[in-house]
């Protein structure tokens, strides 16, 4: 299968392009006017959040090019995989309280219960440095255990990545807990923009000193990067929070907190491997320079994912307000909202992208803009979730985790199966056209389950018919 650069370039500035960007630049305007948005705050949490992961995936794309220069396609693929694990397991790690933060937070703050905050901000991070720490010692003698049977190129990369895990799980919960605060440039610049750009300037810094910058390297980088941004937001967090909650009693509710955050953790987990899957799978059955070129059509096309990702973290805990005060009317329309600023502006990236994507590829050296047709072929899938806006979220914090987890879970096995099964017979190709199959089916589920469970649309489609702020029947099965 192949796609023409020029043939798609034509149709788009001849047809679609002019309107999508119309739609999209209304949208973003209208999210930056907060109109719509029913609270100012939420506008203004949007846009923040918007703005920092335009800024990061910018970074991180810089970076990411940067970083195939130096190491060469061979190393950078090595690195990609081993730094894989380490965003899939630090997930896992965090044990949901990334997400369950945006729940018992806000819940907590409105009923002034100070003891079960204290509680709450202390254990969920404690919990997640300890189990970071577990997974990476298990992972680290499970790679020693498997070492006939990995690459040797592999080993010492991924050991040395894992190294991070506590760290990197430790600053996802404090991710939640900033922006369950609305706090959106504490809980989005270290890990978008102060994380990346730390690694690189430590590489480079490295690399001036006239060391080789191999895989190995770069995840040594990688773990110290990863340390002192941790640390740098514990410090600024702790600072922002003394002010709101003075020293005093505690209370653990652990079995509570479990109960809610295991599910979250599902949720979140099996969206990052469905993420993640593809690049792991590619290393399977593709040597490192194959794996370069398909992570570097991955991270291309994050450009356009990070509208969907911005929107799903601004809105996950204002979803959990409209809950827990039962304005059921505010939540659809703030649904209604979240998917237009999901989607427009998506498709709009998207168009933009397939233009430049050529010349934006051949960036991170020889033979990677081969990668075009995969960002072609990856992107129906990142439409198809943007379509739906951030449902899993709306379920989430809704009381539906467990159905959000099933169907994640459901996706992907999807995703794994027709990996296997189209990876040998097509390559990349095969690759990409598995996961926006898993992406297609992600998205239509949760739709479902949204209007099944909530009765509330969250499709794009309809929402642009539906008559606005009509009250809504809000079921909970």
């Amino acid at each position: 299968m192949r796609f023409s650069a020029t043939s798609w370039t034509k149709h788009l500035q001849s047809a679609a392009l002019p309107q999508l960007m119309g739609k999209g630049a209304e949208q973003i305007a209208n999210l930056l006017r907060g109109v719509g948005a029913g609270e100012h705050a939420a506008g203004r949490m949007a846009v923040t959040t918007f703005a920092v992961r335009v800024a990061g995936a910018a970074l991180a794309y810089f970076s990411q090019i940067i970083l195939a220069r130096l190491m060469g396609a061979h190393d950078y693929g090595i690195y990609s995989v081993a730094w894989t694990f380490v965003i899939v397991l630090g997930v896992m790690a965090c044990g949901g309280f990334s997400s369950s933060a945006n729940r018992f937070i806000p819940q907590y703050r409105q009923s002034g219960d100070l003891e079960g905050l204290r509680g709450f901000l202390r254990t969920s991070r404690q919990a997640a440095f300890l189990m970071g720490t577990a997974i990476a010692v298990l992972g680290i003698v499970i790679i020693y255990l498997l070492r006939p049977v990995i690459d040797p190129d592999y080993v010492q990369p991924l050991v040395i990545a894992l190294m991070a895990l506590p760290f990197f799980a430790f600053g996802l919960v404090q991710d939640g807990i900033a922006r369950s605060y609305d706090w959106s440039s504490l809980g989005m610049l270290p890990t978008y923009i102060w994380r990346p750009l730390t690694i690189l300037i430590l590489l480079v810094a490295v690399v001036l000193t006239g060391r080789h910058a191999d895989a190995s390297t770069t995840a040594l980088v990688a773990v110290a990067a990863t340390c002192l941004i941790a640390g740098y937001q514990y410090f600024h967090l702790g600072r922002r929070l003394a002010p709101d909650i003075p020293q005093g009693p505690k209370r653990v509710e652990l079995k509570t907190w479990l109960a809610i955050s295991m599910p979250m953790l599902l949720v979140d987990g099996f969206l990052q491997l469905i993420t993640s899957a593809d690049v792991i799978m590619v290393s399977f059955f593709q040597d490192p320079d194959k794996v370069a070129v398909y992570f570097a059509a991955s991270k291309t096309l994050a450009l356009v994912h990070f509208v969907y990702f911005a929107v799903r973290a601004a809105s996950a805990h204002r979803f959990s307000s409209f809950t827990h005060n039962q304005d059921q009317k505010g939540l659809a329309n703030y649904v209604r909202q979240a998917t237009h600023w999901t989607f427009w502006p998506s498709l709009a990236a998207g168009a933009v992208l397939l233009l430049i994507a050529p010349l934006l590829l051949r960036l991170f050296g020889n033979g990677f803009e081969s990668g075009y047709e995969l960002i072609a072929l990856l992107m129906i899938g990142v439409l198809a979730r943007a379509s739906v806006g951030p449902a899993d979220a709306l379920l989430t914090m809704t009381g539906h985790q467990k159905t959000c987890a099933a169907i994640y879970g459901v996706t992907f096995v999807l995703n794994v199966l027709l990996n296997l099964i189209l990876i040998p017979l097509l390559g990349l190709a095969g690759a990409a056209i598995a996961t926006s199959c898993a992406i297609l089916f992600e998205a239509t589920a949760l739709a479902l389950a949204a209007k099944r469970k909530l009765n509330i649309t969250t499709f794009v489609l309809p929402l642009l018919f539906a008559p606005r702020d009509l009250p809504v029947d809000h079921r909970q099965k």
